[in-house]
């Protein structure tokens, strides 16, 4: 069995209010084509399929468009619904769709939504568990035991997180009573993937890196659940995190990966590489997982140095293949400037933010509290709030020319 696992999509994303839809359709093209060319068994998304609740027309027809390009292959689908999706629109028409290969977990449902495919070994079983709040499971436990429905509103939830005999508080306690209810024969002829959307974190508590680019990630907090859950699974197909990563379960047979998104979508990420997991699994479990290189239709770089050189021949020559990527550019001039903005789109169309090295350095700056201020004389609170304004302190001259001002200002009248 041969499956391609990515994540993260964001769908109908803007970067500095810029839309991404045609470097998503770009990207989306090149991950069926790795589907095709590899001839994988299923692709598999776990989770954040849209970047909003209520995708955009275009969002939605390029999702169309991308689902349809695989099924016209025999390529089955398997997808969740992450933080950033609306449940019930992503599994719209989810049961018509199944006949068609296109296996969707919007909504959560006990027990987990399970997609079973068959290879030469025998079955192989894709657990679906979408990202669902724990006040959630906690009303769904309740509305099991008839004191909640199953469809519940957002009162009844919220109500249900305040009753002191709630038993699902964080991630990890409604992530570990999804899995106990869940039923799984385990042996080593039932192999068992699973597909979720969680802050999972490693045996040893460590953290996956972030980027700038994850929103909603709560860090050591209540959504963190731990790898150690999951070693039932052969492979753990995780979204949430960014970064193309392995979670450490402290075990061999299983393996927890993040894919990554298959997009940057933040300047923090400049540096990284984006990728798709392609696994093979055998008769026992995991037999190897590839990461296939993703090259987006523009990269994103950061530029630093004064307008002028960067606007020279000699650099402008030199950056050439990179001239309509999406730039942060950093200026290091001390002078004003007119227009640094307009002036390097001139020649770097995509220039999505200017960082100004002087301001930056002044908001980073130290500044003194006010008992401390009363206790300097008013040349030497003009010193500082010159040397704030012009990053740069007064010259000798300018210092005397202010000190003689400052006394003549002071001195009594009469």
């Amino acid at each position: 069995m041969k499956f391609l696992h990515t994540a993260d999509l964001h769908i109908g994303k803007k970067l500095f209010e810029l839309s991404l839809i045609e470097d998503q359709k770009y990207i989306l093209s090149q991950i069926a084509d790795i589907a095709v060319t590899r001839k994988v068994d299923a692709v598999v998304i776990a989770g954040d399929v849209y970047d909003r609740a209520v995708p955009s027309t275009e969002a939605v027809t390029l999702l169309d468009d991308f689902l349809t390009g695989l099924q016209e292959h025999g390529i089955p689908v398997i997808m969740i619904s992450g933080n950033h999706d609306s449940p019930e629109r992503v599994a719209f028409a989810d049961a018509i769709l199944e006949k068609q290969g296109l296996y969707i977990a919007g909504n959560y449902q006990q027990p987990l939504k399970t997609v079973v495919l068959e290879d030469a070994f025998g079955p192989v079983h894709f657990v679906c568990m979408p990202f669902v709040k724990p006040a959630v499971v906690e009303a769904r436990a309740l509305g099991e035991e008839g004191v909640l429905g199953n469809e519940n509103s957002g009162k009844e939830v919220e109500e249900a997180a305040q009753d002191p005999g709630i038993k699902f508080r964080d991630s990890a306690a409604a992530v570990e009573h999804m899995l106990a209810s869940q039923p799984m024969t385990l042996s080593l002829r039932q192999r068992y993937v699973l597909v979720t959307h969680y802050f999972v974190t490693g045996v040893q508590g460590e953290n996956p890196e972030l980027s700038d680019s994850e929103t909603d990630v709560n860090v050591g907090g209540l959504d963190s659940v731990p790898a150690s859950y999951f070693r039932s699974f052969s492979y753990v197909a995780l979204g949430h995190i960014h970064k193309p990563q392995d979670v450490n379960t402290g075990s061999e047979r299983c393996k927890v990966s993040y894919s990554g998104s298959p997009l940057k979508y933040s300047f923090s990420e400049a540096l990284g590489e984006k990728s798709v997991n392609v696994v093979e699994l055998d008769g026992s479990g995991v037999a190897s997982v590839k990461k296939c290189p993703l090259k987006p239709l523009r990269e994103m770089r950061c530029l630093k140095g004064k307008l002028a050189d960067l606007m020279s021949p000699s650099v402008l020559e030199e950056n050439r293949e990179i001239r309509n990527d999406y730039l942060q550019i950093t200026l290091t001039d001390t002078e004003e400037l007119i227009d640094p903005i307009g002036t390097l789109r001139s020649v770097y169309p995509n220039v999505l933010q200017l960082i100004l090295e002087k301001n930056k350095s002044r908001e980073e700056g130290e500044y003194s509290g006010a008992v401390t201020v009363e206790q300097k004389s008013t040349a030497e609170l003009f010193a500082e709030f010159y040397e704030m304004l012009k990053g740069e302190p007064l010259d000798e001259y300018r210092r005397a020319v202010v000190s003689e001002t400052a006394a003549e200002v002071e001195r009594p009248i009469g």
